[in-house]
């Protein structure tokens, strides 16, 4: 039986990759999409997954737009990462398909209440959706599967500000009421994802395949590459959002430290900060498993492989 997962999501490049690859794991039935403000605005997220979908012959799964701004702070998005339409140097066609008239918001707590203990979250966007579902509905805390979260940065530099990874530090509030709801968390943040970088050589062997996945990989990670480069002096892409949506099926790719996390949502330098109490000084139960070894080069070549399936399946 596959494992039911609702991804909620910002697309985004690496958002994208993710979709792709939900669709491309036989081991995962994605159930929808809810979409939220992050890389671009939730209009453009929106129109995003619908494309991806309708590029994938996936125009079945439905997609429920989310919320547009953050709790509290004002909106950040970040086209010099991912482009004015969050999808790089990639030029899709607008979708065929509408999204739902549902919020997303509502779709979670209808999804998660009637499927009580089957469905996984994969929260890999600002968790703006995911918190506000919680303060409507509490009861979800009980009744979801788990959650994995791509986002925060436990040891690792910040991707936004020197402190904070851009997921959190975009609603770091919402992140606060996740992140200590007593839902049964599996956080990755930047220490695991920011070792799982595409190359131009995994690029190039997804090309040998003619297909429309394999020119949008293409176009999209192009942007994403050359952004890396100028900014962050990395050869080649961090494909964060792919990793933790894995995880759902391998999560043997990790390894895992159960700790108490909180984020830094006080005013200033510190704003979005994640940080985990390591030796216990707070004396508080973990409150999530983190992970913090990963075997890259294992995740690497699982999406490879599946995408080059997907791709010759779509000529």
């Amino acid at each position: 039986m596959p494992k039911h997962i609702i991804l909620d999501t910002d697309p985004g490049i690496d958002d994208s990759l993710a979709i792709l690859l939900a669709l491309a794991s036989p081991e995962l039935a994605l159930d929808g999409i809810s979409t939220i403000h992050g890389n671009v605005s939730t209009a453009q997220t929106t129109t995003n997954a619908l494309s991806i979908l309708e590029l994938a012959n996936a125009s079945h799964v439905p997609v429920y737009k989310g919320c547009d701004l953050p709790l509290v702070k004002e909106s950040l998005l970040s086209p010099e990462t991912h482009g004015d339409t969050g999808l790089g140097y990639a030029k899709l066609s607008a979708p065929q398909a509408q999204a739902q008239a549902q919020h997303a918001c509502d779709f979670l707590i209808e999804k998660i209440m009637s499927s009580p203990d089957e469905i996984t979250l994969v929260a890999i966007g600002p968790l703006t959706n995911v918190a506000l579902a919680i303060r409507k509905e509490p009861h979800i805390i009980q009744k979801v599967k788990e959650v994995l979260i791509m986002g925060g940065a436990i040891r690792h530099q910040g991707n936004t500000t020197p402190l904070a990874e851009f997921n959190t530090y975009v609603d770091p509030h919402a992140a606060h009421i996740v992140f200590h709801s007593g839902m049964p968390i599996i956080l990755t943040p930047l220490d695991v994802t920011y070792q799982c970088i595409f190359l131009k050589e995994d690029l190039d062997r997804l090309l040998k395949i003619d297909s429309p996945i394999t020119k949008f990989i293409s176009d999209a990670t192009r942007f994403y590459m050359e952004f890396h480069d100028e900014y962050q002096k990395i050869d080649g892409c961090v494909i964060n959002d792919p990793m933790t949506l894995a995880l759902t099926f391998m999560p043997e790719i990790c390894d895992y430290e159960e700790l108490y996390v909180d984020v830094d949502i006080s005013t200033g330098v510190g704003l979005g900060n994640t940080f985990a109490d390591f030796y216990n000084y707070d004396k508080k139960a973990p409150n999530m498993k983190v992970a913090l070894g990963v075997r890259p080069r294992m995740f690497m070549e699982l999406f490879l492989e599946r995408m080059e399936k997907l791709a010759k399946s779509i000529s």
